[in-house]
């Protein structure tokens, strides 16, 4: 493709409506910085947890326009789903104007072939965490979960969150961190030399070398104080940050 507009990736944002000021920020990053590009690739937990269509697309009005908005100029929109927005929806794909894409997704910017994950899969080092992924990601479990009343939906979500903080804060870090093998092994089977991923909210710029062939990982960062996003032009990628106020 022609690639003098900018290609740009962004997740972790964790957008809640406990943190207005990322949703702002957000808004201004989507108007600011993507107006113009060619695409915009969102890889998961834009929000901080999703029930539903139904519940969350009055929250974020302001956003969903914004993001509509960048759709009729053009911008090829992108959703990924995160391991805490997983059950965004149709709803939302319709809304907005973006397409969903499968976990992981390769595809071809300029010469190179890419491979874009959430992330969360490359941390096979954590098996009880891969064991509930699974179950959230079947597809019996999220409609039984969607036809639950709202305020039920609610408290399963407070309840996931509670025991992943938990869960979390008694885990080894290398444990969450993604393993370099399934990293090597998933690059061979997609036969790609670049990764891009978010989820472990390391942002880096990984490269190493196998038998000659150079190989890259690209990490998003997570929104807080700082804010990341990568830019790629079809040749080169530039991990970008700048403070939130």
């Amino acid at each position: 493709m022609g690639m003098s507009k900018s290609i740009w990736f962004v997740s972790d944002l964790h957008l809640s409506e406990t943190t207005p000021e990322l949703t702002q920020a957000f808004i201004s990053f989507l108007q600011q910085r993507t107006a113009n590009a060619h695409s915009l690739y969102l890889l998961g937990d834009i929000f901080d947890y999703w029930i539903g269509d139904d519940y969350h697309l009055p929250r974020y009005t302001q956003l969903i326009e914004q993001l509509q908005r960048l759709h009729q100029l053009g911008v090829q929109l992108y959703f990924m789903a995160g391991n805490r927005d997983f059950l965004v929806g149709s709803g939302f794909m319709q809304a907005t104007g973006c397409q969903l894409l499968n976990d992981p997704h390769a595809l071809n910017i300029g010469e190179q072939r890419v491979l874009l994950l959430h992330g969360d899969t490359l941390c096979s080092d954590d098996v009880d965490y891969q064991q509930l992924r699974q179950q959230l990601r079947d597809i019996r479990w999220q409609q039984a979960f969607l036809a639950k009343p709202i305020n039920e939906r609610l408290q399963i979500a407070e309840q996931l969150r509670q025991d992943s903080r938990r869960a979390t804060s008694q885990k080894n870090t290398a444990i969450m961190d993604v393993n370099p093998i399934e990293v090597e092994r998933v690059m061979a089977l997609h036969d790609v030399k670049l990764i891009i991923h978010g989820h472990t909210h390391r942002p880096n710029h990984h490269h190493w070398q196998v038998n000659h062939q150079h190989y890259e990982r690209i990490v998003l960062g997570d929104w807080g104080n700082t804010l990341w996003a990568l830019q790629g032009d079809g040749h080169d990628f530039s991990l970008q940050n700048w403070p939130l106020f």
